[in-house]
């Protein structure tokens, strides 16, 4: 099993890939209240930081690739036009949708433009016009500032909460606390109960089998994560639970993972291993896992990355 090598490249594809920063009020306007999971990254922190750039790279997923291809062909340079990326994961009406929030300075008449000479047209559903994009993605402008896209159903779905027919982001006080913690960080993401169990399940492998973690789980509430390029890679996880002791147990369950890993680690599995500190601090688990950016490009070519990025 080679999943504790990094807890957190587990978290980055828990979903899709992550920008950052606060979200503005178009954003949160579109995102309902049963929230399964935010990333966020900062598409200007990415370009500066040789590492990060090294990690899209390799944790692109082909959504992105052609969502980026989309924005390309209707006049937008994604690597200059666009200044935050968030991606949401919500459930509505006994689905799961998934939609993409693009933020920047963006050339909106040019873009219209060039759609009208490509002979693509918008419908309307309520007062937003759709425009059918490559990779069978739809997009929509909520302002001069921020697009929405991704399948029509899931944009529908987006733009009803935003238009009043569902309860929004404000009313999710347990995802909004923790937001509030995170959205300093150029690449941040919050989970719900159900993701959080999901995602530790995943990662610890076969320690999740330990009777203390299925007593625990239940208790799960939710987590964040953050991950910085300033001085080398900086990643933080924070899961929250009901109490001190399921922290407490919880970190005692975890750090027995990296203990069994470790017993047949080698290599840069080792040294990802050894990076890795667990505690906890009142009813929160904390994780925190730090690297210099040349072990780090390293381990984004190993098999255990590999394995743990699936």
């Amino acid at each position: 099993m080679k999943r504790w090598g990094l807890l957190f490249s587990v978290l980055l594809l828990s979903g899709l890939p992550a920008f950052a920063g606060a979200l503005g009020t178009s954003a949160r306007s579109v995102i309902p209240s049963d929230i399964q999971q935010i990333i966020c990254v900062d598409y200007r922190a990415l370009k500066n930081s040789p590492t990060a750039l090294a990690l899209k790279a390799r944790v692109l997923p082909d959504s992105l690739k052609q969502f980026e291809s989309s924005l390309r062909s209707a006049g937008v340079n994604p690597d200059t036009d666009v200044e935050q990326l968030t991606f949401a994961s919500f459930r509505s009406k006994n689905s799961t949708y998934i939609v993409g929030l693009a933020q920047g300075q963006f050339p909106t008449k040019a873009i219209l433009k060039k759609l009208a000479v490509r002979k693509i047209k918008g419908t309307k559903y309520h007062l937003a016009t759709l425009y059918p994009m490559d990779g069978g993605t739809d997009m929509t402008f909520l302002d001069d500032f921020t697009m929405l896209f991704g399948a029509r159903n899931a944009v529908e779905a987006a733009l009803a909460v935003r238009d009043g027919e569902a309860q929004s982001l404000a009313g999710n006080s347990q995802i909004g606390d923790m937001m509030a913690s995170v959205q300093a960080a150029p690449m941040w993401s919050v989970l719900d109960q159900q993701g959080t169990q999901n995602m530790l399940r995943s990662t610890l492998g076969d320690a999740s089998k330990l009777a203390d973690y299925d007593t625990i789980k239940k208790r799960l509430l939710g987590s964040r994560y953050t991950m910085n390029f300033d001085n080398g890679v900086n990643f933080d996880l924070d899961v929250v639970t009901s109490d001190n002791m399921t922290a407490a147990t919880l970190s005692s369950v975890v750090k027995a993972g990296v203990l069994f890993r470790k017993m047949s680690a080698n290599g840069v599995e080792k040294v990802a291993l050894d990076s890795v500190s667990v505690d906890s601090d009142s009813s929160n688990l904390r994780l925190h896992f730090k690297s210099d950016d040349k072990k780090f490009q390293s381990l984004l070519q190993s098999d255990l990355f590999t394995a743990v990025s699936r």
